[in-house]
């Protein structure tokens, strides 16, 4: 036999308990400095007295939004999409925010869908994670009228907010590096340039060539379809196959990175003396790769903390007063085993 459901305790109740009017309940709960501190403790009693819990939605209603953050990603089992969730999260609680998490699949209709949910939820922002979306893509994202930033994806400050890297120039650190260290070819294992990050760490690797006056020939490109470990492995496969072996791979992300390097071990190819390997990303799965992998850092946790703060910002400000912001986060080279020299190997 289940219990009846306990009556919901309103303002009202409280204010009879308190001995005040519902007026004060309102601002002991919404703008407690009003209040002075004799009947602020009364009320407050009184609150916890009859259980009161608030009404989030219903406070959500009068002020035109409320305190849910929402965060739509492509893959949330990708790691850095994960990381990325984790800065979200600390950042929304620290602001006293919730946070929802979205999985768009890179799916434009799933994308819309939740972010139409977002809407009708009057969330007090969205935090977009777009893999492949277009101008028209995110044109309709906005139009749901939801304060809108993207992450990892770089936006003119006329058109909305963004936190992202600097791949460009990311990955010209990353082969830099490799022009540094190796004296034969390199290849550049990347995913489709319909990725605006894969495209422009596409442009940083033939900048870095061209800036060192290489023969641009030194530097080949794979492309794969996902850019996943399994990718990565069969690209490597590939390529050993064709006795081709390049001095250094540098890969457009870790997950590609650790393919490669699984792959090339499995062959009895020697990481690093043969073949040097750099990652892009620097996750957690980095450091412990069959062999500790350089990687150029992306800051996931400090991204996503970033877009709440945007967010935030935007949301408390006036229209007319806004000014969109867009951050870039600088790239950093993090050095490990899979890029070492064959003397320092050797030691």
């Amino acid at each position: 036999m289940t219990r009846p459901a306990r009556p919901r305790v309103g303002l009202a109740a409280i204010a009879k308990e308190a001995g005040v009017s519902v007026g004060t309940v309102s601002n002991v709960l919404n703008r407690p400095d009003r209040v002075a501190e004799a009947t602020r403790s009364r009320v407050q009693e009184a609150i916890r007295d009859l259980d009161y819990v608030p009404n989030g939605a219903a406070a959500a209603m009068r002020r035109g939004s409320n305190r849910l953050i929402g965060l739509i990603v492509p893959d949330i089992t990708n790691p850095f999409y994960s990381a990325i969730a984790r800065g979200v999260s600390e950042s929304a609680d620290d602001a006293g925010h919730a946070v929802v998490l979205c999985d768009s699949h890179d799916d434009p209709a799933r994308e819309l869908q939740h972010m139409e949910r977002l809407a009708e939820h009057r969330a007090a922002a969205a935090l977009v994670a777009p893999l492949t979306a277009d101008r028209n893509r995110l044109g309709r994202l906005r139009a749901q009228g939801v304060h809108l930033v993207l992450i990892d994806r770089a936006e003119s400050t006329e058109v909305g907010c963004s936190v992202s890297m600097d791949d460009v120039k990311g990955s010209a650190l990353a082969v830099s590096h490799l022009l540094d260290t190796r004296d034969g070819d390199l290849l550049l294992v990347n995913g489709p340039h319909s990725i605006p990050q894969c495209a422009d760490r596409a442009e940083g690797a033939r900048r870095a060539v061209e800036d060192r006056r290489e023969d641009a020939s030194r530097l080949r490109e794979v492309i794969v379809e996902e850019m996943t470990s399994e990718s990565g492995y069969g690209a490597a496969t590939e390529l050993v196959s064709s006795g081709r072996l390049p001095a250094g791979i540098f890969c457009t992300n870790d997950q590609l990175a650790i393919g490669v390097i699984q792959a090339l071990i499995g062959h009895a190819v020697d990481v690093p003396r043969d073949v040097a390997v750099l990652g892009y990303g620097d996750l957690s799965i980095a450091a412990s790769a069959p062999v500790p992998l350089t990687s150029i850092d992306q800051p996931q946790r400090a991204l996503g903390r970033a877009a709440v703060a945007a967010a935030l910002t935007e949301s408390a400000e006036p229209p007319e007063e806004h000014r969109h912001s867009s951050q870039l986060f600088e790239p950093r080279l993090v050095l490990r085993r899979s890029t070492e020299t064959s003397v320092d190997a050797e030691h």
